[in-house]
């Protein structure tokens, strides 16, 4: 009796280490075409496996290896709501349109997991205390996005794009090239970036400026910056 309890002391001392995330999925568009849709092809179950998944997937891209250092997200929403555009997320929310839903052509299920793995980047990313360039936070959601192989092929090619902090597809594989310099890159800045943000973390971290960076990465390509 007295071993059980010991073990049992063990294993709750255990769990408040890693305690676990709680994920709810509210479907609020069930009168549209694109709530039905999801329901039918999705469904709540599945999309909390996503969240969950994206989570650890997240942690490993960022390496973060204990709850030091990430951010302290106890419970992470899920909305589809019948609005434009495709998701949004706000404090530890996340918004999915039901019409974007609705309206995609391709394998449903791979590209809206993306767009999950997507918003959970910006749930989990430190941004600089706000500091940090819009184009560089999407970016960097878009390149854990593509490492988890959820890559729509309307993006850009490698060494496409006008500027470094462009956003979204263009930003991530420029980030992609700079992790191939130097392994661990992305996790890096953003650790970097929980305090604040500054262009010099390239020349940190790299040995370079980032409008060096950018002109190296045209270059391999064959683009002219």
């Amino acid at each position: 009796m007295k071993m059980h309890f010991i073990g049992l002391l063990i294993f709750l001392t255990a769990m408040q280490g890693t305690k676990a995330v709680d994920y709810t999925v509210t479907n609020k568009a069930l009168s549209t075409p694109g709530g039905v849709r999801f329901r039918d092809q999705i469904g709540e179950a599945s999309a909390r496996q996503t969240l969950d998944s994206a989570t650890q997937f997240i942690w490993r891209i960022f390496q973060q290896n204990t709850a030091a250092d990430r951010k302290n997200v106890e419970k992470v929403s899920l909305f589809i709501d019948d609005m434009d555009g495709v998701a949004y997320t706000s404090n530890n929310e996340i918004h999915l349109s039901a019409r974007y839903v609705n309206s995609y052509g391709g394998d449903l299920k791979r590209e809206i997991s993306g767009v999950l793995y997507h918003e959970m980047v910006h749930v989990r990313q430190w941004n600089g205390n706000g500091g940090a360039p819009g184009g560089l936070i999407e970016g960097i959601a878009d390149y854990v996005r593509l490492k988890a192989d959820y890559a729509p092929s309307h993006w850009v090619k490698p060494g496409q794009g006008n500027k470094w902090d462009h956003g979204y597809d263009v930003t991530a594989r420029f980030l992609d090239y700079c992790n191939s310099l130097k392994n661990g890159f992305v996790a890096e800045l953003n650790k970097k970036m929980r305090t604040g943000y500054s262009d010099q973390f390239f020349v940190q971290i790299l040995g370079k400026s980032v409008d060096q960076l950018w002109t190296d990465y045209k270059a391999k390509y064959g683009n002219i910056a």
